[in-house]
């Protein structure tokens, strides 16, 4: 096979980790991004066996066209933007997958079911750890039983750090979450909340105490789709836990952020933020999911992973090769509502039913 699979991003760190994973399984990839000496390390790091693409993202989506690939792995960010915009260039028969988890883009990608049906193209949303730990927990959790009445699903990721700048995906998709807001499912209906609304401690398995805060995301659009429940709240980490700062700070930053320009002036903050190294804070990461059914019935899952960072490269990974060999199906999916709870546990997850 020759033009296998295209990484849009290739030399950043998950698009690095999914570029490895798939050399190893001998895919025919071109690596495409903004820096030739980056882009040339990388290759050369992989045996000197992929192509390059070199230049700005709209100018490498021109170029795949005039030479489509089987797959498309996208990991540049702001995804509320790219998703869409790489999404609608793709040629007929060519399959996109990405690692994003801002609601809007969901909504987006999703939008374009029918079109992609027509063109016979498979797009998957959110083939990492966010989406795919609290999707698998949910799915297994509601198999073979009938709707639930209330669901909440919580992320509860940790991962080794690397050092040097947040970067432009993250900072955007951070951006894009104070400025979407939040949102929950009520009454079978999407409405607004507050950001970190629903706040709560979860204690993990292994004993470690969590702060956690609803708001909107992919696990949101995920969980409510796997359940098909009337109430569904998707809570995370990344919400605050000082009460001054969910009930004061973000409700003032979200409408700050309306102001023309501010959406790219403090992304451009935000990626420049320096990291330093550090190690995994707990020992494992967790997805959590609790449903009550009708007649009162309560019950929960929990998945579990090590370093969140590689779980996500893992299930990249396996979506990308999946679809490579056909195994996918025309339309829009969550990573879970392709391929099943099963997937996570491909990719090195344990679920357990409580």
């Amino acid at each position: 096979m020759t033009n296998d699979i295209w990484i849009l991003g290739a030399t950043g760190r998950t698009g690095r980790d999914v570029a490895a994973r798939l050399d190893r399984e001998g895919v025919d990839l071109v690596l495409a991004g903004r820096s030739r000496s980056t882009l040339d390390a990388l290759a050369g790091e992989l045996g000197g066996r992929p192509r390059v693409s070199v230049g700005s993202l709209d100018e490498n989506l021109r170029r795949l066209a005039q030479d489509p690939p089987r797959v498309v792995v996208n990991t540049v960010g702001p995804f509320a933007t790219t998703s869409r915009q790489v999404s609608e260039a793709l040629p007929d028969g060519t399959h996109y997958v990405d690692i994003s988890n801002e609601f809007s883009g969901f909504e987006d990608v999703f939008g374009l079911d029918e079109r992609a049906k027509r063109k016979g193209q498979t797009l998957v949303k959110g083939a990492g750890y966010g989406v795919m730990g609290t999707e698998a927990a949910i799915l297994r959790l509601c198999e073979g039983r009938p709707r639930p009445a209330r669901v909440r699903v919580d992320s509860l990721p940790t991962l080794a750090l690397a050092a040097g700048p947040l970067g432009a995906a993250l900072a955007g998709s951070v951006v894009e979450v104070i400025r979407f807001g939040g949102r929950e499912v009520r009454g079978g209906s999407l409405v607004r909340s507050a950001t970190a609304s629903h706040p709560r401690t979860i204690v993990t398995p292994e004993g470690d105490s969590l702060f956690t805060g609803g708001g909107a995301s992919g696990d949101l659009f995920a969980a409510w789709r796997a359940s098909g429940a009337e109430a569904v709240v998707a809570a995370s980490m990344a919400a605050p836990s000082n009460p001054v700062v969910r009930r004061v700070i973000l409700p003032i930053l979200g409408v700050l952020i309306r102001i023309p320009g501010a959406p790219a002036f403090l992304s451009g903050r935000i990626a420049k933020i320096k990291l330093k190294e550090g190690s995994m804070a707990r020992t494992a990461t967790w997805g959590h999911a609790e449903a009550e059914w009708p007649d009162g019935t309560t019950s929960e899952a929990w998945l579990r992973t090590g370093d969140a960072g590689v779980f996500t490269a893992d299930v990249f990974a396996e979506v990308a090769l999946r679809l490579l060999r056909g195994e996918g199906k025309p339309g829009a999916f969550t990573p879970g509502a392709l391929f099943g709870a099963d997937l996570a546990e491909a990719a090195g997850a344990t679920i357990t039913l409580v």
